[in-house]
């Protein structure tokens, strides 16, 4: 736990310190290790890029929370750094299973987790205001005890829902009822991502790699943005590679992919030496 604590304060320090730091997403324990060993300070989960190396799709009802948290579980044990997760909606749609699984995150070694207004439901896809707001409070009740950093996301925009009033009403409560980051994934353009950061205090977290234009580093800081994560994208970066790949020997007959494959010394580099 002392070393969880100290996972925790460096992430919490992290979204204290001027400008924007950017959190890319592992799907799995060798994903991890390499972008540990490029530089990154903190990590976050990616329930899409999980999904698709097991083989499912990307929802709640796809993955039941244990795979979901042992998943978790492997990542932060093959870094150093804080490691926050994606933790769709909780499990649950009543408050007690968001709080309960905040506290299942923390038990894997988590310092922090996202929790979505998102439903599942294609009929009625995000929550109603009053169970969302509920929902979170919950979640931060469950957090204040532990070292964990809980992100409060407001999901309207990637649910056919482009309602900025009522996203920035959402996190704006979120952050009322405890959430120590806010998150508003698919938010369309800068204007958007700066008035969301400038209803709010507290820290605010973007995606990119998301379809729509890229914005750097520099102009999201500039808007307001703290923390920048990247999704399933570097998962669908490595997938798209693979196709390409695939492709060419399938329809050419050729292997030309191999000359920007990574070397296997690379590759074996970023991983532990078990003989050791």
């Amino acid at each position: 736990m002392a070393n969880q604590i100290e996972k925790h304060r460096t992430f919490r320090d992290l979204h204290r310190r001027p400008g924007a730091f950017v959190i890319p997403n592992p799907w799995d324990a060798g994903s991890s290790r390499i972008l540990t060993a490029l530089g990154f300070e903190a990590l976050a989960t990616t329930s899409a890029g999980f999904a698709y190396s097991i083989g499912r799709r990307d929802s709640a009802a796809a993955l039941s929370r244990e795979a979901l948290l042992e998943n978790a579980r492997a990542i932060v044990e093959a870094t150093h750094l804080p490691v926050s997760a994606d933790l769709e909606d909780g499990f649950g749609a009543a408050p007690e299973a968001c709080a309960e699984t905040i506290a299942l995150a923390a038990g894997v070694g988590l310092v922090g987790g996202s929790i979505e207004d998102a439903t599942g439901d294609p009929a009625k896809p995000i929550f109603a205001f009053s169970l969302a707001f509920e929902r979170v409070a919950a979640a931060a009740e469950a957090a204040r005890n532990l070292p964990f950093v809980l992100t409060a996301r407001a999901e309207n925009f990637l649910h056919g829902r482009p309602d900025l009033d009522d996203t920035i009403r959402r996190l704006q409560a979120f952050e009322a009822a405890g959430a120590d980051v806010l998150y508003a994934p698919g938010l369309r353009d800068i204007v958007a991502i700066r008035a969301v950061c400038a209803a709010v205090t507290k820290p605010v977290n973007v995606v990119m790699g998301l379809a729509g234009k890229a914005f750097s580093v520099s102009e999201l800081q500039a808007a307001g943005v703290k923390r920048i994560s990247v999704g399933g994208s570097l998962a669908r970066a490595a997938l798209g590679a693979l196709v390409r790949a695939a492709t060419e020997v399938k329809e050419h007959g050729t292997f030309g992919y191999a000359a920007d494959a990574m070397p296997a010394r690379e590759a074996e580099a970023y991983m532990p030496d078990e003989r050791r």
